[in-house]
């Protein structure tokens, strides 16, 4: 019964239902499709929304995760020695707020695979602060080796960047006055950088126009580290990247300057690359699941309904992304809709080499 709960979850989420009401009525309107080409026994008929929504709250998250990470486990021949950078971060579901103060909004901590589209693992919090220890059961799930973590401010902890360098990874960490010291140090180096000129210094410089903006980033790279007080805590740092950048959008400027600490030796190109990398995990992860799953407003609160409805959502947004079809993730999920035979070419077309 989990099982079928699961796959009518996912089905249906890929075909356009965002709350328990209307995955009841994918499933009775596509009973037979789920008998026949899915192998459902449904021995009682299709569950009503209220049993979706009771077993989905009761379902162990932990053991939910464990069989998601398998699942993308099972993929090694696609994934094995391809996963170059794994972007993480959090995300809250504001939805899963009740009232006011009563209750927090459900906030996941997810590890995402950059090339592939994919989230390969994640983790619930009760609130953003708390991201500092779900990153290390996040990470600790994981096959880092040869890839690059990198990681917002709020995860630049020494204890996870060791963690992530025990397990055969590189981090880039971004740093913020979270770190005062640290944080202090590196100002310190790119104002001395400006003043030399950035001389013996590898540099990078990338223009984008585009949708009304206009945006310069020039990025550097310091690996002479003999003033940063705290070096020696940072466990195999190396490096010391530099992104200041300018913006103009509808006639208005902005200037900023970023900061980040990596263990792993790299050009400036490479790096400017990596940074801009690390937001894939908000505009192709998160955006697209508040736009086109339209997560914020699901109001699924009951027990553990919440977090297993986060990852079948990231399960179905990976399957659309690979189903070869010239449309958008929201129009896929129509499409598939109005379409059996779509929603089957989704299933076939995924893992897509």
């Amino acid at each position: 019964m989990f099982l079928d709960v699961v796959l009518i979850a996912l089905c249906a989420t890929l075909a356009g239902a965002d709350d328990c009401v209307s995955m009841a009525a994918f499933a009775q309107t596509h009973e037979a499709w789920l008998k026949e080409r899915l192998g459902l026994k449904l021995p009682k008929g299709v569950p009503s929304h209220d049993t979706l929504n009771r077993i989905l709250a009761t379902i162990d998250p932990r053991e939910f995760g464990s069989c998601f990470v398998m699942w993308v486990e099972s993929l090694c021949d696609t994934l094995k020695g391809k996963i170059r950078q794994i972007p993480i971060d959090g995300k809250t579901m504001r939805g899963t707020r009740k009232g006011r103060r009563s209750c927090k909004a459900t906030h996941i901590v997810s590890a995402w695979s950059c090339e592939h589209g994919l989230t390969l693992a994640q983790v619930k919090t009760d609130e953003k602060s708390n991201e500092i220890t779900a990153i290390p059961e996040v990470l600790r799930v994981l096959d880092l080796s040869g890839a690059l973590v990198s990681i917002d401010a709020m995860g630049c902890q020494k204890d996870i960047a060791q963690q992530i360098v025990t397990q055969k990874g590189d981090y880039l960490l971004a740093v913020k006055d979270n770190q005062p010291r640290l944080f202090e140090d590196l100002q310190r180096l790119a104002d001395r950088a400006l003043e030399t000129n950035y001389a013996d210094l590898d540099t990078d410089l990338q223009n984008d126009t585009g949708h009304g903006r206009q945006e310069m980033r020039f990025c550097y790279v310091i690996e002479d580290l003999t003033s940063v007080r705290d070096r020696l805590l940072w466990p195999q740092l190396r490096s010391v990247v530099v992104v200041v950048s300018s913006r103009v959008v509808g006639g208005k400027a902005s200037d900023e300057v970023r900061l980040y600490i990596s263990s792993r030796k790299a050009s400036a190109r490479e790096f400017q690359k990596s940074v801009r990398a690390h937001w894939s995990i908000e505009n192709a992860c998160h955006w697209v699941l508040d736009v086109a799953f339209r997560e914020d407003a699901h109001r699924l609160r009951v027990g553990h309904a919440p977090e297993n409805m986060a990852l079948i959502r990231k399960m179905a947004l990976a399957m659309l992304k690979k189903a070869d079809a010239k449309m958008g993730i929201k129009n896929k999920r129509l499409y598939a809709a109005w379409n059996p035979g779509f929603l089957e070419q989704i299933f076939r077309d995924f893992p897509a080499k």
